[in-house]
């Protein structure tokens, strides 16, 4: 059975870290791109990093330098390490996994999802 299964999130004060996980079973998670999007209250999806195939990252321009993405291919988990979280990180994040093609911020285009892990970032 294909599935994602996220966890890590909770409630962080702000300047805080969380590491997320992203356990896929029923596929190989290094045969795919691998993302991470997140969902505000409110508001639309949007894609926050991935990492290709060959292990290259990038990120938002809203997170880069305060979030890392990182793949354990041997363990088939996805991670997302987020520091300095700031109140507008706020939101539900879920991993997706995109099987034949390449790396897309298009949520659309990806073949499978978690469930979702939220994270409040808040004093």
């Amino acid at each position: 059975q294909v599935q994602l299964v996220e966890s890590g999130g909770e409630l962080v004060q702000p300047g805080g870290s969380l590491r997320l996980s992203c356990a896929a079973s029923g596929f190989s998670l290094g045969n795919t791109c691998s993302t991470w999007f997140r969902q505000a209250p409110g508001k639309e999806r949007e894609w926050v990093s991935h990492i290709t195939q060959s292990g290259l990252a990038s990120s938002a321009r809203s997170v880069r330098g305060r979030f890392r993405i990182s793949r354990d291919n041997g363990k088939n988990t996805l991670y997302l390490q987020m520091n300095n979280l700031k109140s507008e990180d706020t939101a539900d994040y879920y991993c997706a996994a995109r099987k034949g093609g390449p790396c897309t911020v298009a949520a659309t285009l990806y073949d499978n999802w978690g469930q979702g892990t939220q994270v409040t970032v808040s004093s």
